[in-house]
């Protein structure tokens, strides 16, 4: 399975990364490797998550506040956000597959 980030998830994800690690030293790694483990997990059992919407999927991210919102598109993995789950809900539902 191939994992494709939407631009804006990868952003989200280093601006979140970033914020951690100005909060405390370390932190932003903590949190890197957070993500990491539900994206390993969502990888093993895509089908697994809670639907949120459509085709959209949300794994929640251990320790911290924050949601991967992805579709699996035949056996492709599409992360469309790294979201912050107090943060504007449903802002990155208009996100689709990009062509590469």
């Amino acid at each position: 399975m191939a994992l494709i980030y939407d631009p804006e998830a990868r952003a989200e994800l280093i601006k979140a990364a970033a914020y951690y690690e100005a909060c405390r030293a370390g932190l932003g790694k903590t949190f890197l490797s957070a993500v990491e483990g539900s994206i390993d997990r969502l990888c093993r059992a895509p089908l697994r998550w809670r639907k949120i919407g459509g085709r959209f999927r949300r794994c929640l991210v251990r320790r911290f506040p924050y949601g991967i919102i992805y579709t699996v598109e035949g056996k492709d993995i599409f992360i469309a956000a790294i979201m912050h789950l107090k943060r504007k809900p449903g802002y990155w539902r208009e996100r689709f597959r990009r062509p590469d």
